[in-house]
């Protein structure tokens, strides 16, 4: 592993500083990741290496210039730093005396068994056992596809403001995908389990079970009628995780696009824009999930952060570059995938928080409504909040139970109306995990919401 020493890392910055502006950063990154995927019963990939590089960084006024460059030599770095400073023209004079002290973090997490230490055969026997537990479950299973990813990286992000921050962030990740067929009806089963974790991950989640758990809901789904289209209550379990609120909420609270303009939720700060029932927080420090870290890609400490408070908005997600142009300070949402990209606001783990109802008295609260088990992907306009979401498993709810299974049901709204008629919250929650795309580039999310009801919404379906 290449570590910068840190009267270079405080070279760097003075150097990229030397035009002035207001603040410069380095990102030095070291990563090893390994892929597994199985497809059609075979191994098609093993992928493992390493990735390493630097990134520096100028802000001043409300831009920045970024550079980065896989050469740890002193010479490149050093030229790394004098490209940044070119895009500053003000003729300062001289560099600020730097001088570097660690910031601790404010959460720690403990690994049980590194993803390194574990030998191969192991990962490819989940992998292999994962795919044959689906395959079994039913004869109408005709395509299976196993993935398996771990990684480990290594940062350390020093800045101007003297200080220096180093993280090492251990990922495991699994999943598997499901397609059944009867005649000519086909349909598909989505299972993913990953966090910020070591290999116990497989300890605390069984995969064969996982496995057999979109095997089970491809099956069943076949035998599903399509969903009635047309306005009617909603009832979204925690177990559809918090997608929802990711895409059709959460972008528009990430600072950056509300300052271009490019969000519903621009210029509402201390504004109701949701149910009194409904709290909204972004959380970096949750043991074991897949969106977490101890600092963030700017060097900031990971913290809980409250966007919305009993459906007042609270505030932005915020990166040193956006809360600089605001005067608050960062929140900690400063991410990015690689040193080969700049940092730019993003969720960590977004969550509704529970409430007091019973998810069991919700559905029976319902003659007659739509309940939603499992998201699929879908569409966000941030500018306005409308959506458009796939239901990759429903059922429609009769006489106050979950009955009949649907498919081909899309979610259609709006992000601010729906939070401000969710009337009922439950007192669970549940988690899903994706890696979040934005700007061309994708980080490790996850989000999480307890069982809701909303009065009435448009199911897109048959009419």
């Amino acid at each position: 592993m290449n570590k910068i020493p840190e009267e270079l890392l405080m070279k760097i910055i003075k150097r990229a500083l030397a035009n002035g502006g207001d603040y410069a950063d380095v990102f030095v990154q070291h990563e090893r990741p390994l892929l597994i995927q199985l497809e059609d019963n075979k191994i098609e990939k093993l992928v493992s290496g390493t990735d390493s590089g630097v990134g520096v960084r100028i802000v001043f006024g409300d831009r920045s210039s970024y550079a980065y460059s896989n050469d740890f030599s002193e010479s490149s770095l050093l030229d790394l730093a004098d490209a940044v400073s070119r895009a500053v023209r003000e003729e300062k004079g001289g560099s600020p005396e730097i001088n570097l002290s660690s910031v601790r973090p404010s959460v720690d997490f403990k690994i049980k068994y590194d993803p390194r230490e574990v030998d191969i055969r192991k990962k490819l026997q989940l992998v292999e056992n994962a795919n044959r537990a689906a395959k079994d479950h039913s004869s109408l299973i005709k395509q299976v596809s196993v993935t398996y990813r771990d990684s480990v990286q290594n940062v350390c992000i020093a800045s101007s403001d003297g200080t220096i921050a180093e993280d090492e962030r251990i990922h495991t990740l699994a999943l598997i995908h499901v397609i059944a067929a009867d005649g000519d009806i086909l349909q598909t089963g989505y299972e993913p389990v990953g966090g910020l974790s070591g290999f116990e991950l497989f300890e605390e989640t069984l995969f064969d079970e996982i496995a057999v758990k979109a095997a089970q809901k491809a099956v069943a789904m076949l035998k599903a009628k399509k969903a009635p289209g047309g306005r009617m209550p909603v009832v979204i379990s925690s177990e559809a995780g918090g997608t929802m609120i990711h895409e059709a909420v959460g972008h528009g609270l990430e600072a950056d696009l509300v300052q271009q303009g490019l969000s519903v939720y621009k210029d509402r700060v201390g504004q109701r824009i949701a149910s009194p029932m409904i709290t909204i927080i972004d959380d970096g420090t949750i043991d074991k999930m897949r969106g977490s870290f101890r600092f963030d890609d700017e060097g900031v400490v990971s913290q809980r952060t409250v966007l919305v408070d009993k459906g007042i908005l609270k505030g932005y997600m915020h990166d040193r570059l956006t809360a600089r142009k605001d005067g608050v300070s960062p929140t900690g949402n400063g991410r990015r995938q690689s040193y080969k990209y700049r940092p730019i606001p993003r969720m960590s783990n977004t969550l509704i928080a529970p409430g007091e109802g019973s998810p069991d008295e919700i559905v029976r609260s319902l003659d007659k409504g739509f309940f939603v088990k499992k998201m699929g992907g879908g569409q966000v306009n941030t500018v306005t909040g409308e959506f458009v979401f796939e239901v990759s498993e429903g059922y429609m709810i009769e006489k106050g139970m979950v009955g009949e299974p649907v498919r081909g049901a899309t979610l259609i709204g709006n992000g601010s109306e729906v939070l401000n008629t969710m009337d009922m919250v439950g007192n669970d929650i549940g988690f899903d995990i994706g890696t979040c795309g934005k700007d061309s580039q994708g980080v490790p999310v996850s989000d999480a919401m307890p069982t809701v009801r909303i009065p009435e919404m448009v199911v897109g379906g048959e009419v």
